[in-house]
């Protein structure tokens, strides 16, 4: 079925263009927090018991350890929290990295507390240390709770492996990956009852207590608040479903006031639909049409139960979304040549982004990868786009060539940065935005870098959890 590209159904208001230097301040923001605690600990004689016996020492660096472990935890947790201002500064993809570093080295520096403070105390009282342990976390207020939420992050940590991620599905993952939540609750309280910085410095409670609201109140108004009152107010539903190729399925939505959707190109929601069963389950896609049309259109491939169940969606059916999510948009695009390079399912959100932005013709180039032309979606409208706005779509079709590369076997005998050249001249001068899957885009954006592209003009969203 071909769809035409709808013009805008009414004026939406003008998003505002997040400074690029909030990225630095952030940034700048989670240090500042790691040396507060640092400075927290000096002040509460944290150096001064080093240089006593060793109990004492390895007491103190079991504070230490434990200090920097919930203060990662509690930055984690702001991650995880979906902050419009963290997402647009960001971006799902360093995020992602950000949140992966920040878990395995909350959780060392967590393993390295417990083993140091049960050291520390088993040699001050002169117990074995198996002993001190079970007196620890049996007779210590808070640490019952603390050893259950320690177990809630060991689940955590060990399904975010990537063995292990490659066994599970997304829906799985994603589901444990809730008990983060609970683990972090569970596990900090103790320190409130029983740790030395907390209970024996006013600034010291005075930081904490503030940097706990932050993180509750950010999970409470960012995924609770707001994805209740933004589906209370769009009340979204399902107009129709459109098979697009083998696999392949188009939704569209409608609802009230879409047009006051935060929403741009090339962004993506957590979607849920209430079809029965599994409805829980939260799966993330990108918009695939622009979305100031009165009409919202995501489009999926089916990849698992969760996808595969999108096809027998009826009109009707609610929708829920969290979101808007993610960075490749044209927020900061001011003019000039545009290279968009897709494989896949990735053709989405260039897809939408074609729609928005502002481009004379000639000044636009989508190189879409393909493993046949079988692959290819949105003939229909690559033609329209190529025809009525003068997007160059040059298609790269087939198998993939025996190496780490973005490009088909055919063209295997160009190395990726000249064949980037030679399919789009102008890529050194361009904004360029990549989609698909993950070691594809790792291999075109190095591309784009080798052929000349500013990497603060390379834009990427992956295909990876």
């Amino acid at each position: 079925m071909t769809t035409t590209l709808a013009p805008p159904a009414a004026p939406r208001a003008v998003l505002p263009v997040t400074p690029k230097w909030w990225a630095d301040a952030g940034a700048g923001v989670a240090w500042v927090s790691m040396l507060v605690v640092l400075a927290l600990w000096v002040a509460n004689d944290g150096v001064q018991d080093l240089g006593g016996a060793w109990p004492d020492a390895l007491t103190s660096l079991g504070r230490l350890t434990g200090l920097l472990a919930s203060d990662l935890l509690l930055l984690q947790v702001l991650l995880m929290a979906r902050v419009p201002l963290v997402e647009r500064v960001f971006g799902q993809d360093r995020l992602a990295r950000w949140h992966r570093w920040i878990g395995f080295s909350s959780f060392h520096l967590m393993v390295a507390h417990i083993v140091l403070i049960t050291i520390g105390y088993a040699g001050a009282a002169r117990t074995d240390v198996p002993g001190e342990l079970w007196e620890l976390v049996v007779d210590y207020p808070g640490m019952l709770l603390a050893t259950a939420g320690t177990l809630l992050l060991v689940l955590v940590v060990v399904t975010s492996m990537r063995a292990a991620r490659r066994k599970l599905r997304y829906e799985s993952w994603h589901l444990l990956h809730l008990y983060a939540y609970l683990g972090v609750g569970l596990a900090l309280p103790h320190q409130i009852w029983t740790g030395t910085d907390f209970t024996g410095s006013a600034w010291s409670r005075a930081y904490w207590w503030t940097l706990y609201a932050a993180a509750a109140g950010a999970v409470l108004v960012w995924r609770v608040g707001v994805p209740l009152w933004r589906n209370a107010r769009h009340r979204l539903v399902v107009d129709r479903v459109v098979a697009e190729g083998p696999g392949l399925t188009s939704v569209y939505l409608r609802g009230r006031d879409l047009d006051r959707l935060p929403v741009r190109a090339g962004q993506f929601f957590q979607w849920r639909f209430l079809d029965g069963p599994g409805w829980s389950r939260a799966h993330p896609y990108s918009l695939s049409a622009t979305p100031h049309t009165g009409v919202l259109r995501i489009t999926v491939k089916d990849l698992g139960d969760g996808s595969a169940r999108v096809a027998r969606l009826r009109p009707g059916t609610r929708a829920l979304i969290e979101g808007p999510y993610g960075r490749l948009t044209g927020e900061h695009h001011s003019g000039g040549p545009v290279v968009l390079l897709a494989c896949g399912i990735g053709v989405t959100p260039l897809l939408a982004l074609l729609g928005e932005l502002h481009l004379a013709p000639g000044q636009a180039t989508l190189v879409y990868r393909a493993g046949s032309e079988a692959e290819v979606a949105f003939r229909a409208e690559l033609d329209w786009l190529a025809r009525h706005r003068g997007v160059r779509v040059v298609y790269l079709l087939g198998p993939r060539a025996r190496r780490e590369s973005w490009l088909p076997a055919s063209a295997a005998g160009l190395s990726d940065a000249e064949a980037l050249r030679r399919v789009a001249p102008h890529v050194a001068a361009a904004d360029v935005y990549l989609c698909g899957p993950e070691a594809w885009t790792v291999a075109a954006a190095a591309a784009a870098r080798t052929a000349g592209a500013a990497p603060a003009r390379i834009h990427t969203e992956q295909f990876a959890w």
